[in-house]
């Protein structure tokens, strides 16, 4: 068995974009890293973006604001959020983030269990 890192270096973390149009960056994940229970990553929407609106069927997620400002929708509810903020989002709670600041919205997102895409829906008008 392969001895998974429990540390990562921010430079050489790769990024990648999601199923709900946000640029990730894996900070740790049990496919790569020691963790096994859950994922931490930093998400980036860039000024005037937002994401899909989305839910995760099993994860639920905790959203700290790193950087910038913006609105969260979440199920019915939409509030303004900033750099400090906190957000719990339950698992199937309906969730998306637009950036309304001048610069990158910057997020912390911590999921239990683990990211995955295939615990991604995308909602959609017909959904």
């Amino acid at each position: 068995m392969q001895n998974k890192p429990y540390k990562t270096a921010y430079a050489e973390a790769p990024t990648s974009v999601t199923k709900d149009g946000s640029i990730i960056r894996e900070l740790m994940h049990p496919s790569t890293h020691k963790a096994k229970k859950q994922s931490l990553a930093e998400a980036v929407i860039p000024h005037n973006q937002s994401t899909k609106p989305h839910r995760h069927i099993s994860s639920e997620e905790i959203y700290h604001v790193l950087a910038g400002s913006g609105t969260m929708q979440l199920e019915d509810k939409n509030f303004p959020i900033r750099e400090g903020d906190s957000i719990c989002i339950a698992p199937g709670e309906i969730h998306n983030l637009t950036n309304t600041g001048l610069t990158d919205l910057v997020i912390l997102c911590c999921c239990t269990p683990p990211y995955s895409h295939d615990d991604t829906e995308i909602i959609t008008e017909e959904s």
